[in-house]
Formats: C-alpha cells, sequence, structure tokens
C-alpha cells in the first residue's frame, strides 16, 4: 500500500477496506463485507479543504446533475475551490455572489463546428456572443471545438476552415481581455454521449496544437483535456512539457470510465498535477468526472485532495 493510500484511509470502515487493499481495486469493489460507501471513504478525507495554490481548482457543473447549481457551488466553496463552469447562464449573478468565479464559458458546442462550412455563421456568431457574455461577468476564457467530422470532408480545407472562423473573432476577443480555449476531445470512447465524441476531427491533441500556431494569438489556447489526451495520445506529462505554451484551460477525469481521480483508473493525478505546476500553469484546472462513488461532494473533494498542488 503506498503512502498516499494510507493518508486516506480513515476510520473503522477504512480499516476494513485496507485489510484487503493490497488485492487492488477490483478486490475492493467486489468484497462482500465492505460496502460501496466504506470502499468511497477509504480513498477520501471527509474534512479536506484545498490547502495550495499552485493552481485554481474549479469544476464542470453539468457532472454533477441532477444536483441543484447552488448547492454545488456552496459545496465547491467549502472544499476551496475557486470557479465554476459549465452551468445554465442565469445561475452566474448567484454563483459569483457566492464568491466563485465563472473559469469557462460555453459557446457553440462540439457538434456544429468551424470545420463544417454549413456552421461557419452559426459559430462565428455564437462564438461573439460567448465573448461578450464572458467579458460581462468578469470570466477571462471561452470554449470552442472543432466540430465533427461530415461526409466528403476534405481534412486540410477543415483545418483551414477553422482557423478562418477562429481568426475571424479573435479581434473582438482580444480587445475584450478573453481567451478562447480549443478542446481536444477523444473519438475512440463509444459508450456514452459524453464519455467519447466518434467522428469528432478535433481528436488529436498534437494537431490541435497545430491548428493553435496556425491561428497565431495569444488569445488563442488549447483545452488540455487530461482524459481525452490520456485515450487518444497517452504521454501526458511529456506532452504537457512540449505544449506548455499554448495551455490555456485543464480538466481532468479519470481513465477509463470518466469517473473519480481513484486508485481504480490509470492516470495518476499528483504526478501530473506536479508537472502542471512545473512548467508554470498555475490557472484553472476543472473537474469534469461523472461521480459514481454513493456520495458525490465526496468525490469532488477527493480530487480536490488529489490534485491539490
Amino acid at each position: 500500500m503506498n503512502i498516499q493510500r494510507r493518508q486516506f484511509l480513515t476510520g473503522s470502515a477504512a480499516s476494513s477496506v485496507a485489510a484487503i487493499s493490497s488485492l487492488g481495486g477490483a478486490a475492493l469493489a467486489a468484497a462482500p463485507a465492505v460496502s460501496k460507501i466504506a470502499v468511497d471513504k477509504a480513498f477520501a478525507d471527509p474534512a479536506y479543504k484545498i490547502k495550495n495554490e499552485g493552481v485554481k481548482h474549479t469544476l464542470m457543473g453539468w457532472c454533477w446533475k441532477p444536483m441543484d447549481t447552488l448547492t454545488l457551488a456552496r459545496h465547491a466553496r467549502e472544499i476551496g475551490l475557486v470557479g465554476i463552469e459549465g452551468i445554465d447562464r442565469k445561475s452566474y449573478p448567484e454563483v459569483k455572489a457566492l464568491g466563485l468565479e465563472i473559469s469557462l464559458v460555453g459557446s457553440h458546442g462540439f457538434t456544429n463546428g468551424p470545420c463544417n462550412p454549413a456552421f461557419r455563421d452559426e459559430v462565428v456568431a455564437k462564438l461573439n456572443e460567448s465573448i461578450d457574455v464572458a467579458a460581462d461577468v468578469g470570466a477571462k476564457k471561452v470554449i470552442t471545438f472543432t466540430g465533427m467530422k461530415f461526409a466528403g470532408m476534405d481534412p486540410e480545407k477543415a483545418a483551414a476552415d477553422c482557423v478562418s472562423v477562429w481568426k475571424s473573432v479573435l479581434a473582438h476577443a482580444e480587445s475584450k481581455g478573453i481567451t478562447l480555449v480549443l478542446e481536444h476531445l477523444n473519438s475512440r470512447d463509444s459508450s456514452h454521449p459524453m464519455k467519447g465524441h466518434p467522428g469528432y476531427f478535433g481528436d488529436d491533441v498534437d494537431f490541435c496544437v497545430e491548428l493553435i500556431k496556425r491561428v497565431g494569438s495569444p488569445n488563442f489556447k488549447l483545452l488540455f483535456d487530461i482524459y481525452h489526451v490520456s485515450i487518444m495520445n497517452g504521454d501526458i506529462i511529456r506532452r504537457l512539457r512540449q505544449h506548455r505554451e499554448y495551455i490555456g484551460h485543464i480538466h481532468t477525469a479519470g481513465n477509463p470510465g470518466r469517473c473519480e481521480l481513484d486508485e481504480q483508473q490509470e492516470i495518476h493525478y499528483p504526478a501530473v498535477m506536479k508537472a502542471l505546476v512545473d512548467i508554470g500553469y498555475h490557472d484553472f484546472v476543472a473537474h469534469e468526472f461523472l461521480p459514481t462513488w454513493t456520495d458525490p461532494i465526496l468525490a469532488l473533494r477527493h480530487a480536490a485532495m488529489v490534485c491539490d498542488v
């Protein structure tokens, strides 16, 4: 059992899990004498609050539905998170009144993207609108996507169309102090509509960085989603170092399953987070996983604990 897990184990329920933990996550899940909630609590400190200021923790609100947004925001603030994203814009004023930042503003979605000329006008309009919303609410970032591949698509023309659309809105973004962040998504996982996106054009993170270079603006960066990069490219820490100057936002989730950042998934988040700080990234890290633990707020608290650098 490693030192980190020993630090996580708390209480009598945790002790019962510790006795079989050397058998691995499968044994923990299968052990009939240990309840699901006991297993969950074995990995987390139920009183943990963020201690360090290496990065700014935030979360993607849609992952915790159907929990009320303000209830989620209050829990996030109590844990020590400083922001929230992926929520209805109507909730922005109330969330900000609680002292949380809006870490990222949504825009045109990942389906209808600039790679397809049929959606050019729609994407431009939605990006410009989102830039205005971000500026009004005091946010600094707006998300964008390449969109999905389509029949008869020429990949090089699609790339050029993406760059053309983004360049057309960047003067507005720059004037408002807003950075657009391009999210790389995996096209490999077809098990769930939000665990993977088969047919997504920008499914190679190195290609997304090449698009960012073609745009050539300090206000156009990469949304490095650790979960998606793990699935499609791997070599996460080396890629963080390789693309350090282009990274503008971070998302987390466990792989496989887009679940908690616990020991039943393959990404070693403490090392990844240390690498982020080492490359000079101190901005938002948004937790965007689908909770499976009995207590979803404990799962969020655990993610904050694992990523506290």
